[in-house]
């Protein structure tokens, strides 16, 4: 009897504990709005120093696995990679990270970006810095469809 209590007990409390996270759960545009703004630079800081360090490594890899070989040149999806990976920052802002934070506040300020995750809100953010207008604002139009309900 006490074996059946102790599992009804389990089971209600998980279920409890079920519902109140998903009542906790916030959206990426709570998340990056209760950061502070060194916090947002930090944050954006180290996105670029994991892309950076990600190109890097693949590009050694590459090198070690054919450089005995004269002939060989680097295929398409390695390069179109190189370009997607380049399109998370951007290269006019410089070393001034505050301006994509700004930007980024910019753009969880509308409520139809409040569910966009904050490295698609980055990718957007840092396509339309670098001048890209076009591409930025159909990848908005994207997340946006995809992310509302």
């Amino acid at each position: 009897m006490t074996r059946y209590f102790l599992l009804s007990l389990l089971l209600v409390s998980s279920l409890f504990a079920e519902g109140e996270f998903q009542k906790k759960k916030k959206s990426p545009s709570e998340f990056w709005g209760r950061l502070s703004t060194g916090h947002k630079v930090s944050f954006i800081n180290g996105v670029y120093s994991a892309v950076t360090t990600m190109k890097r490594h693949h590009k050694h890899e590459v090198y070690r696995q054919h450089k005995g070989d004269p002939n060989w040149t680097r295929p398409y999806y390695i390069e179109r990679y190189y370009e997607i990976i380049d399109e998370y920052y951007s290269e006019s802002v410089g070393y001034d990270l505050r301006v994509l934070a700004l930007h980024m506040d910019a753009l969880y300020a509308n409520y139809d970006n409040r569910n966009i995750p904050i490295m698609e809100a980055l990718h957007i953010v840092s396509l339309a810095q670098d001048g890209d207008r076009s591409r930025a604002d159909l990848k908005l139009l994207q997340a946006q469809r995809k992310y509302n309900p």
